[in-house]
């Protein structure tokens, strides 16, 4: 049991022994005392006031005094007005380090065959264009949660959803066929997925031109854009997909097939996976099934025009369509036929979506629809919603003038990590090999704790030179400050020293190396808090705040060159502990920690 628990059970025996009100634990508000004061631990009194029928001071005296008696880790304390500031004893926190020491998986709950199975669904692509920085941010928020919630002992089914089919994948295809010339990116040299990129775009481009020439020859713009060559031509292409057309398939096949080979690369560029990959082309089927289940039981409706709606005014929305009067399926369809295949597949007891927030309604419509289709598991959808991202103006090349490519972004971050990195002098004395290893992984450590680092519901900006700064809250600090540490345990092991857990429990503690412990002991409550909150954000902060007393006990404290033995080993032991635990914090944000530096 760790110390908060211990005390929150002995302060609610103690408030009914003495006021004769014993408070529920979860009502007890412990938490880590101001560095003002003097303390490690404080409790908020005011709330056993009307009990004790004293003052804020005496009542705290009263609870102080019975916990230095009742509770052994209680060294002593002291009362500032309403608040009881408790000091734990030393040899508390030499048990807790040798805890950390010995137990290369401290803070970590085990997965276990009886361990909860949750699906997380993360990047959801189009087979239309390449990956960009919305979805840089998507995918390390989803793989990151995967880690954090195996981390709490959940077994994990990392998914993707692939939206390999419908008008966009058409609208590439038809312009493929038309100005492609027979292109691949074999012959081009192009990575696949912005070869199809490019004719996307190339159709965009024709088909307003076709809806400004349309505007000046009398149609209303609504009218154009329905009535404008193009985009009859892409509709009839995903007519004839829909009627399994052999030549419209194969084009299909052949083109989502390169957009597939672009797409793992820039996965395993980023460092993400998965476990297993759905399909649009192979659910959305099922899905429609379900649609027309619905509608004859009644949960659905058909309009004049061959539509299938789901009325869901009663429920504070409004109409939804479900099937378009040709037949043809919306995402709404697709996700219906996805969610009943997954838990099909898997017995699943959460699924979770890694979505922005700009399909925050849909997903609530998700979990009504199935929900009426009498799925019990659809309330429990949880739809994990984030902010946008964006780029400063003018800092990275874009398409359009909007869209940054992941590929493009991942390369520049590169350049700007070994930039920076070589006017600092970072990495003299390494390979050309090893150094060009190391500035590969302080670019992505950079972009990805940067994205991570902020509250996953927020907008946020991302500047890659910020970003890079080998200074303040931000990856490189951080994988800085694991090289310097690893560098002391080098010269350790090749000075003889061996690092050992037996420390004596009345070894004198300073208050740097104290205030170290505090925070190495926030790390299972942390890894805690960061699953039950779904937020990465959580646990990049907290190895920020790690790092950071861990540089100020460096500064202040020498630890080769301390002649007391024991006091050398017990600093050698907590430069490991704090090792292993940026390990898996660190891993947790999936990103990488450089030897040397």
């Amino acid at each position: 049991m760790n110390i908060e628990s211990l005390l929150q059970e002995k302060i609610s025996a103690g408030a009914e022994l003495l006021f004769g009100y014993k408070p529920e634990i979860t009502q007890l508000q412990l938490q880590q005392t101001r560095k003002e004061f003097e303390g490690d631990l404080t409790l908020v009194v005011f709330p056993f006031v009307r009990f004790s029928k004293k003052s804020p001071e005496e009542t705290a005296v009263q609870l102080g005094n019975y916990l230095v008696e009742q509770v052994p880790e209680v060294e002593k304390f002291n009362v500032v007005k309403g608040f009881l500031n408790l000091t734990i004893g030393t040899s508390y926190w030499i048990a807790l380090l040798q805890e950390a020491f010995r137990n290369e998986n401290y803070g970590l709950k085990p997965v276990t065959d009886a361990s909860e199975l949750v699906m997380v669904e993360y990047s959801s692509p189009n087979t239309n264009k390449p990956l960009h920085l919305g979805h840089i941010r998507n995918n390390l928020l989803g793989y990151s949660l995967c880690r954090i919630l195996e981390a709490n002992g959940k077994k994990v089914v990392k998914t993707n959803i692939v939206n390999d089919r419908g008008i966009h994948i058409c609208k590439s295809m038809y312009a493929w066929q038309q100005w492609g010339e027979g292109k691949t990116p074999q012959s081009t040299g192009i990575k696949g997925d912005h070869l199809v990129g490019d004719f996307y775009v190339m159709f965009d481009q024709q088909y307003k031109k076709e809806i400004a020439g349309l505007v000046a020859q009398g149609m209303t713009p609504e009218e154009a854009e329905n009535q404008a060559p193009s985009i009859l031509a892409a509709r009839e292409l995903l007519r004839k997909w829909e009627a399994h057309d052999e030549e419209t398939v194969g084009l299909w096949k052949m083109m989502n097939g390169w957009v597939y080979e672009g797409f793992d690369q820039t996965y395993k560029e980023l460092g993400v996976d998965f476990d297993k990959i759905y399909y649009e082309s192979e659910t959305y089927l099922l899905g429609k099934e379900e649609v027309l289940r619905g509608l004859e039981a009644g949960i659905f409706y058909r309009r004049e025009d061959g539509s299938v709606w789901a009325d869901l005014t009663a429920e504070g929305l409004d109409q939804k369509v479900l099937l378009r009067s040709d037949g043809t399926s919306v995402y709404m369809t697709q996700d219906i036929g996805t969610a009943k295949m997954r838990f099909d597949d898997y017995p699943i007891s959460k699924m979770v979506y890694v979505v922005g927030n700009e399909q925050n309604y849909h997903f609530q419509v998700l979990a009504i629809l199935l929900d009426k289709l009498g799925y019990e598991w659809g309330k429990g959808l949880y739809h994990f919603s984030y902010g946008m991202v964006e780029l400063p103006s003018g800092k990275m090349k874009s398409r359009e003038g909007t869209v940054v490519d992941a590929d493009d972004l991942m390369v520049e971050m590169e350049e700007v990590a070994r930039k920076m990195g070589e006017e600092l002098g970072k990495l003299q004395g390494l390979s050309e090999e090893e150094a060009a290893r190391t500035y590969k992984m302080i670019a992505h450590g950079a972009l990805k704790y940067f994205i991570l680092k902020v509250d996953p519901r927020k907008n946020m900006m991302f500047n890659p030179e910020e970003s890079i700064d080998f200074n303040g809250n931000t990856g490189p600090f951080i994988q800085y400050t694991h090289a310097r540490i690893q560098s002391v345990l080098r010269k350790a092991a090749e000075s003889g020293l061996e690092i050992s857990g037996a420390i004596p429990p009345a070894l004198q503690l300073e208050t740097k190396e104290k205030e170290l412990l505090k925070t190495i002991s926030l790390f299972p409550a942390v890894v805690e808090e960061a699953g039950n909150a779904y937020s990465p954000a959580v646990m990049a902060n907290y190895c920020y705040e790690l790092v950071k007393e861990y540089n100020q006990f460096y500064h202040d404290h020498s630890i080769l060159g301390e002649t007391n033995a024991d006091q050398r080993n017990f600093r050698l032991a907590l430069s490991v502990s704090v090792v292993n635990i940026l390990k898996h914090g660190m891993g947790m944000l999936g990103i990488e920690l450089p030897e040397r530096m």
